[in-house]
């Protein structure tokens, strides 16, 4: 039975991670459309799909170093970290702040691993959130310099060359990184053996389901809140987020692609000066972020500790 309800859990994770994050990997390039939403979303999918194939060291650092879940309880608290995850996104989101899945599942994973009692890395936690906080800043930076390129040196042909590589580059290190977190859930739910191909088209399928729906919002969130941006802004941004999401999953560290993406979006911005980026919004979704780690580990930890008492009692 915990099995049966933590594969439904992961099946609605998977959609929601295509409502929050395929939206928001499009949204970039909207403003140089070379290419377009339908060919995007299926790039986008064939690499999730594809990807954890060749290499899934991120759906295990989820697995198996934030805390232990292949012990007794191991997957009811995966079902309450999951959970506790989405709610926290939800809530955030519906008040106008979104936020990332990422660092809600890592949050609630930590939290639910301790509230359940299971063996908790205080090292591996730590060593996340150093990244997960180190991958926006360099993706700022490298955004930065970047956007000085196809700004100074070539021609809209070019720029649209660029774009496309940079949305190649993009869809690779979210299938290589981010979009992990939902292979790690059906990892938990039906085995801890690798990444079979029925895994990741399974999670594939449920994601651009998920993507489709979202698509229209989170692409205005992320493509027009944060600056008044140029389409060099946007090519520059998936270059640098691309760059520093791979160099993080190289690493086996899970970090948000948004949050990169957020993050090159804003360096770009500043290179041509820092009145182009809105920073009232900036600080709205950066205050969101601080939130969501804490709120979904606190949540994880209380349902845990509480579900775990009934059942002992």
């Amino acid at each position: 039975m915990d099995v049966v309800v933590l594969i439904v859990v992961a099946g609605l994770f998977a959609i929601v991670s295509g409502v929050n994050d395929g939206g928001a990997l499009l949204a970039t390039g909207l403003k140089l459309p070379v290419v377009r939403p339908a060919t995007g979303i299926l790039a986008l999918v064939v690499m999730v799909a594809v990807v954890p194939l060749v290499t899934h060291q991120v759906a295990v650092t989820f697995v198996t170093r934030l805390a232990t879940f292949d012990r007794p309880g191991g997957k009811i608290a995966t079902t309450i970290a999951v959970l506790s995850a989405l709610a926290v996104v939800a809530v955030l989101s519906a008040k106008g702040r979104p936020t990332s899945l990422t660092l809600a599942i890592v949050g609630g994973l930590t939290g639910a691993g301790l509230g359940w009692g299971l063996p908790v890395s205080p090292g591996s936690v730590a060593q996340v959130l150093a990244f997960g906080v180190a991958a926006p800043i360099v993706g700022g930076l490298l955004a930065w310099v970047l956007v000085r390129v196809p700004v100074a040196v070539t021609t809209a042909r070019g720029l649209a060359r660029w774009h496309r590589a940079g949305f190649l580059l993009q869809t690779v290190a979210y299938a290589a990184n981010d979009g992990q977190k939902m292979l790690a859930v059906f990892m938990i739910a039906l085995g801890f053996g690798g990444a079979p191909p029925a895994y990741t088209s399974l999670v594939a399928a449920l994601f651009a389901l998920g993507t489709l729906y979202g698509l229209p919002k989170a692409g205005r969130t992320l493509g027009r809140e944060l600056i008044a941006s140029r389409p060099a802004h946007g090519v520059a941004a998936e270059l640098a987020a691309g760059l520093a999401v791979i160099g993080c999953a190289a690493a086996g560290m899970p970090v948000s692609m948004t949050q990169s993406v957020a993050g090159g979006l804003i360096g770009a911005g500043m290179a041509q000066g820092g009145g182009r980026v809105r920073w009232y919004a900036t600080l709205k979704i950066g205050a969101a972020w601080a939130l969501t780690l804490p709120a979904s580990g606190l949540l994880g930890w209380a349902l845990a500790f509480l579900v775990r008492g009934l059942t002992l009692w």
